[in-house]
């Protein structure tokens, strides 16, 4: 399959980065079905497009047109059977195997056999998801970076039976979505987390262990290496639980150079999440 022979796109999840890889496909002409579990979940991934789209509109970066017409191509469905006339499909459930799986296998089922198939997976492995289908060769990673109308980045990762075909199609899949793309081999976390998960949670015990306030620790790292924002702004942004689950993968797969930060498995376990709550460690209207 080529880029030209990719009309309808799937997304499976209609969470943060599932409406964001809807919206910007629908953005960049393609026809989107995206599906999740329950229609109180499709309709918050629509109200997410909704606004996403309303800010692009007000910063002069979409028309109003342009706005409608990428919504008017999304349709929400809770029935994974809408997703068998897709052409590729976007994987974006929680992070868990056993649920990713059990998309993927359902997939398997559902879909064409040309159809390919994409996790976007941040740290588990392409070959273990790959390993329920019938056809691995066609399924590959297309980790998008949140929020996914903002951020240029897609990591691309090979699993162990990825086929080249696949492979290049994926990346201009991406490259079709106005995204720059690198490549990264089937290793716990990737390119970004694997490097990402330490810096964030050393800035966190950082912080925990007194060697700077939360906003010297984000003004020191921003200002001293040139990055948006400090690992505790940005973790919650990223959602502390994600950041949470993430580093305990690393962790088992890497061994105690990724063991996640006390302070960070408190907060998570108060249910101050981030941004997403309104509580992080910074607190959010």
């Amino acid at each position: 399959m080529q880029l030209d022979d990719i009309d309808r796109v799937g997304v499976v999840g209609a969470g943060t980065m599932g409406n964001g890889i809807a919206q910007v496909a629908a953005a960049s002409g393609y026809d989107v079905v995206m599906r999740d579990v329950e229609q109180q979940f499709v309709s918050a991934g629509f109200d997410d497009i909704d606004e996403s789209l309303g800010r692009l509109v007000a910063r002069d970066e979409l028309t109003r047109s342009e706005a409608d017409r990428a919504r008017d191509r999304i349709e929400g469905t809770t029935d994974l059977a809408d997703l068998s006339d897709c052409d590729l499909v976007v994987e974006a459930v929680t992070e868990d195997m056993d649920v990713k799986q059990s998309v993927f296998e359902d997939l398997s089922v559902t879909c064409r056999t040309e159809t390919v198939l994409a996790t976007n997976t941040s740290t588990l492995s392409i070959t273990t998801i790959a390993s329920v289908v019938d056809r691995p060769e066609r399924v590959l990673g297309l980790h998008f970076m949140n929020p996914v109308p903002v951020m240029k980045g897609v990591e691309v990762v090979v699993g162990e039976k990825t086929g080249t075909d696949t492979l290049t199609l994926g990346h201009a899949f991406a490259k079709d979505l106005g995204k720059e793309t690198w490549e990264a081999d089937d290793k716990p976390g990737f390119v970004v987390n694997r490097v990402l998960m330490p810096w964030i949670n050393e800035g966190i015990r950082a912080y925990d262990e007194g060697v700077a306030g939360m906003a010297d620790i984000d003004r020191g790292l921003t200002l001293g290496t040139n990055v948006p924002m400090g690992p505790l702004e940005l973790a919650d942004h990223i959602g502390l639980d994600v950041v949470l689950d993430a580093s305990e993968t690393l962790h088992e797969e890497l061994g105690d150079r990724y063991k996640p930060a006390y302070l960070l498995k408190r907060k998570v376990a108060a249910g101050d999440l981030g941004k997403k709550t309104g509580t992080g460690f910074y607190e959010y209207e």
